[in-house]
């Protein structure tokens, strides 16, 4: 398995990817608009032996509190169903931390299921000091941080870039 940056001949597939796993095309609009309107920091594919796009990660900056401390989001994340459950998503995570961490970004948050992503780190984001906009279980809404202490001096509520109200 491959796991690279996105290339622009990729944006088909990932489009494509997008629309086969989740159940509306939401995920794949959202994708294309950070993409269309710079928000996309870092974006992750996996690619089988093939060459076949099978996975997808994408993370793009959050505002923290009133100011922009270089947090990003993680989302969306997917694989294909037939290569689910041969931990091509915890590469792609994996790749995408260290990318970040070697960038200089401080954290990342996400909005998922804390049974999964915590086996990466993450931590409820409360214990930061932090709180998602949107009306979410509180546990759901987890954070992690690169360097130890990221979030002292960033609290409140974050927010993420205005192309997820469209979700």
């Amino acid at each position: 398995m491959l796991i690279r940056s996105e290339a622009l001949a990729d944006q088909l597939a990932i489009d494509r990817l997008l629309k086969n796993v989740f159940p509306t095309e939401a995920e794949a609009a959202l994708v294309r608009a950070l993409r269309e309107n710079g928000h996309n920091t870092l974006s992750l594919v996996a690619c089988n032996d093939d060459g076949e796009l099978v996975g997808h990660l994408m993370f793009s900056p959050v505002q923290v509190g009133e100011s922009d401390t270089g947090v990003q989001g993680l989302a969306p994340l997917c694989v294909h169903p037939d290569y689910r459950q041969q931990g091509i998503a915890a590469q792609l995570v994996r790749e995408g931390f260290d990318t970040l961490n070697e960038f200089g970004y401080p954290a990342c948050v996400v909005l998922g299921d804390p049974a999964y992503y915590s086996r990466f780190g993450f931590k409820p984001a409360s214990g930061f000091g932090l709180r998602c906009k949107w009306d979410v279980p509180a546990e759901a809404f987890m954070a992690f941080e690169f360097a130890k202490g990221a979030f002292e001096q960033a609290s409140g509520e974050v927010a993420y870039c205005p192309e997820f109200d469209a979700l």
